[in-house]
């Protein structure tokens, strides 16, 4: 089960049920990757639901890698999300909700 607390969130992929986190080091991997100086713009974006594939994608991959995931971003790519797209992107929004959130105010994520 996943801990919020921890800011975890699970994800199901290829069979395998992941724990995935966003560490500072996620993080900062995540800023650089989407080209964004902070995360405010991406959080905008879940917020609006003017999110791109692009952006589900890396928040993915860095949650993964926070929990401890040593693949890549094209096996993530090509990677059977149990759920499809729409659950890949509701992982996503509560993987940033739970970064930035106490548990309590994300228990409907």
């Amino acid at each position: 089960m996943a801990n919020p607390w921890r800011g975890e969130v699970a994800l199901v992929m290829d069979g395998s049920r992941h724990l995935m986190r966003l560490t500072l080091g996620a993080l900062a991997e995540l800023e650089e990757t989407l080209g964004e100086d902070s995360l405010v713009a991406l959080i905008a974006r879940f917020e609006g639901a003017a999110f791109s594939s692009r952006d589900v994608l890396a928040l993915l991959l860095a949650g993964l890698r926070g929990g401890g995931w040593t693949g890549s971003a094209a096996e993530l790519a090509q990677a059977e999300i149990e759920g499809g797209p729409l659950a890949a992107a509701q992982a996503a929004a509560a993987l940033i909700t739970r970064a930035f959130a106490m548990p309590e105010a994300t228990n409907a994520v």
